[in-house]
């Protein structure tokens, strides 16, 4: 009776460790969204910690059978020995299993929301050389005006690469192993669409307020000019005045 109490505890525990393997690492699974993946993941917490709660019902089977074969005939040892044996064996396999499997997902889990923390530092910058672009369209002033304007953007523009490589490894990582691979690919084509754009846009820019600068440059030249022509001939014609002298006399002035 009691070789069969074992028999039986060993073989629900055999049914019990077969079913979590089929459920849990047997299966494929594709995470095509992250409420997919997310649920993966909990999952998996799940059943890890529900196997190393086992881990009390493994060690009352093994004294039990010790305990047993201790007192029974050499006969009923091997067998039960053996089926011991394949037990510890198939859970410390089990467990090891859903660890590793575990801390993968978690670590791919970790990766998505480090790519869209990425993806969301990025959109930021974006966003400012957005604004910084409407801001400089039709600026009106002089050289000196235009010139912050354009060393403002020249400054924001000067924004490292490391964000857009991590983008791209992170993807990449994810991608290559078929996690997220479509949402991951319509938010980079999104984003590169985006990044390439402003960045055109912005050289466009730059280029036009430095002719601004230029052309404003020019005028105050002009302007600077033509004031200090001015001075000098109200100075001549003011001294006329004082000494009386008739438009008719300096007929090149008068004009």
């Amino acid at each position: 009776d009691k070789t069969v109490s074992l028999r039986k505890d060993l073989s629900e525990m055999h049914e019990w460790i077969t079913q979590a393997e089929e459920e849990y690492l047997e299966r494929d699974f594709e995470y095509k969204t992250p409420e997919e993946l997310q649920k993966a993941v909990e999952e998996l917490k799940r059943a890890k910690e529900e196997a190393m709660q086992k881990e009390v019902k493994v060690k009352l089977i093994t004294d039990s059978v010790n305990n047993f074969i201790a007192k029974a005939p050499p006969a009923a040892h091997e067998a039960l020995k053996k089926e011991l044996n394949v037990l510890i064996t198939s859970y410390q396999r089990l467990c090891s299993r859903l660890n590793g499997k575990c801390k993968t997902l978690e670590e791919v889990w970790a990766c998505w929301r480090e790519l869209l923390s990425y993806l969301d530092a990025e959109n930021k910058w974006l966003n400012e050389i957005e604004l910084k672009l409407k801001a400089t369209e039709n600026i009106q002033g002089g050289a000196e005006e235009i010139s912050e304007s354009l060393d403002s953007l020249e400054r924001l523009m000067r924004h490292p690469e490391d964000n857009r490589n991590q983008i791209r490894e992170l993807a990449q990582t994810l991608t290559d192993g078929g996690i997220l691979d479509e949402l991951i690919n319509e938010k980079l084509e999104k984003f590169n669409t985006r990044w390439e754009e402003l960045q055109q846009e912005a050289v466009r820019r730059q280029k036009s307020l430095e002719q601004s600068i230029q052309s404003a440059q020019e005028t105050d030249k002009t302007l600077r000019l033509i004031q200090e022509s001015l001075a000098v001939i109200d100075k001549q014609l003011t001294a006329y005045i004082a000494d009386r002298v008739d438009a008719a006399q300096v007929p090149q002035e008068a004009q």
